[in-house]
């Protein structure tokens, strides 16, 4: 296995020999992500 060369105007995508790709840029990592809310209380004491 070897990486790609990608840039951010290519997200993710492609087919090579193992399939489909979701690779490149850190954009296409949007598509994974979820943004969650974490609230620590008294953490400085």
């Amino acid at each position: 296995n070897v990486g790609i060369l990608a840039t951010e105007h290519v997200p993710f995508g492609g087919v090579k020999q193992s399939g489909l790709g979701r690779e490149g840029s850190h954009h296409g990592m949007d598509d994974y992500v979820e943004i969650k809310y974490l609230c620590m209380g008294d953490i400085l004491k």
